[in-house]
């Protein structure tokens, strides 16, 4: 491999998985998230264990290190974040890790197929796409569920958040491209049934979700980012220093 080849091989691996997330689909709204947060990052826990482990599990992390990044007490994370038990029926630990009791043959029967571990949901879809999808779910009596999704069309998930969104159709209007086919576009939504949360606060609550499934993804985000800019200040100045050694041992030699 040419050193050309390589170098452009490393930067692809180093991009953000939310540079892969658009697609060609519907466009996507920014989430705006700040990992930084700890307030947002902790409503989102609330949010993930409440709406989302009943059939999502995260078991790539432990309560315990949840609980000291995100600075929760472990006496308030067990009382109030802990809703599950272990195999002999006694509450969860906060030393173990974020499972749920939802096994493959049930998720499978229930929503055709196991609901996907969300640990890293946000590296795979990206946090852009995760934003939008949870805030554009509306109600579709084809479905088998009732509803479906224009990021995610045809989608087996229920609308879980409805109670607080409210129940929206979606208008479309049909459209012709330069090729003279016809396809449906997305035109706006009509709200049905209004929601325990303004758009304004539904939007806040999805992005406190996606900010805590972002921390997930990559828990030491920050700290990384930290450590990096040390490491960088310290090779501009081995760079200046390594400059003026290669001067001063070449020098008598261009004599």
């Amino acid at each position: 491999m040419s050193m050309k080849n390589f170098i452009a091989a490393v930067a692809l691996a180093l991009l953000p998985a939310t540079g892969f997330s658009a697609g060609a689909g519907f466009p996507l709204d920014d989430a705006n998230i700040d990992m930084s947060n700890q307030a947002s990052l902790q409503r989102g826990a609330r949010n993930f264990v409440n709406y989302c482990m009943g059939c999502h599990s995260a078991d790539y992390h432990r309560y315990s290190h949840v609980a000291r990044d995100l600075g929760l007490p472990e006496d308030l994370l067990q009382s109030n974040l802990i809703f599950t038990t272990d195999a002999a029926g006694e509450p969860t630990k906060v030393g173990s890790l974020m499972f749920n009791n939802m096994n493959e043959q049930y998720g499978a029967r229930a929503f055709g197929t196991m609901p996907p571990n969300l640990a890293l949901i946000s590296r795979s879809r990206g946090v852009d796409w995760l934003y939008t999808y949870l805030r554009t779910f509306y109600k579709d009596s084809s479905r088998p569920i009732g509803v479906n999704n224009l990021v995610f069309p045809d989608v087996g998930m229920p609308h879980v958040l409805w109670e607080l969104q409210g129940e929206r159709d979606a208008v479309f209007e049909t459209v012709t491209d330069d090729d003279g086919n016809e396809h449906r576009q997305f035109v706006e939504f009509s709200q049905l049934s209004e929601g325990s949360l303004s758009p304004g606060e539904y939007d806040a609550f999805v992005r406190d979700l996606v900010n805590f499934l972002a921390y997930l993804g990559d828990p030491v985000k920050l700290e990384r980012q930290r450590i990096g800019i040390w490491v960088m200040l310290f090779l501009f100045v081995f760079l200046g220093v390594a400059i003026a050694l290669k001067k001063e041992y070449w020098k008598d030699i261009r004599k």
